[in-house]
């Protein structure tokens, strides 16, 4: 599936892994998944240091609007070879009243190889830390897959329990066993990020991101990038 990744990635994929949902994925008919990452600009990261702003609002919106794009291009591309596939959209996919997905792309992502879950309970990827966006698709292809990532690799780190500005990371370290709620109270996380995002920007609407621009693995991205 060469030609897939190629494609994702000439669409504007930073990044593409292929993942085994066997076991995991309560649709049989499709047990593979693939998840694609769009990197965040180190500028982007910088400039919400002090809160969201426009900038970040129009490029949470641009990259949102483009990763599903990307993926229904996928999707699109495995359909006319054959195969079954379903594209994890904003509008296909519904979120509970704690804001969880019946498969949530970052379960794609850690399966996919691309990164583990962090205290915070983002994504974190070597090459990019956490300043990421996301999306997953499904399919029925039989994909040569990554090795999964089952741990964590945060380690002692406390960077996103310290700044966290609704106190919202218990800073446990994730495996791949644990809840979410273990990591992360997301109702005090989408409160305080919908009360900052009024405040800064006159928006209703959860943007906050301070765990990823202080991520250490952030922080390596842009300096790397920036040098």
């Amino acid at each position: 599936m060469n030609e897939l990744k190629d494609l994702l990635l000439s669409n504007g994929a930073d990044l593409v892994g292929f993942a085994n949902m066997g076991g995991i994925n309560k649709n049989s008919e499709m047990p593979y998944g693939v998840c694609v990452a769009i990197r965040l600009s180190p500028e982007l990261i910088m400039s919400i240091h002090d809160g969201p702003n426009m900038f970040y609002f129009d490029e949470y919106h641009r990259i949102n609007d483009l990763l599903d794009k990307i993926i229904t291009i996928g999707t699109e591309y495995l359909i006319r070879n054959g195969f079954k596939a379903l594209a994890q959209t904003r509008a296909a996919v519904k979120q509970n009243e704690n804001f969880e997905t019946e498969l949530p792309h970052k379960t794609v992502g850690t399966r996919a190889g691309l990164g583990w879950i962090g205290k915070c309970g983002l994504l974190v990827t070597k090459e990019y830390g956490s300043g990421i966006r996301i999306s997953s698709f499904l399919t029925n292809a039989e994909l040569n897959c990554n090795d999964p990532i089952n741990e964590s690799f945060c380690g002692d780190c406390m960077e996103c329990v310290k700044y966290c500005p609704g106190g919202a990371i218990s800073g446990k370290i994730w495996n791949v066993k644990m809840e979410r709620s273990e990591l992360l109270d997301a109702k005090k996380c989408a409160k305080t990020a919908q009360a900052t995002s009024m405040e800064k920007i006159e928006k209703e609407i959860r943007l906050c991101g301070k765990c990823f621009e202080i991520c250490p693995y952030t922080i390596k991205y842009m300096n790397r990038t920036l040098a």
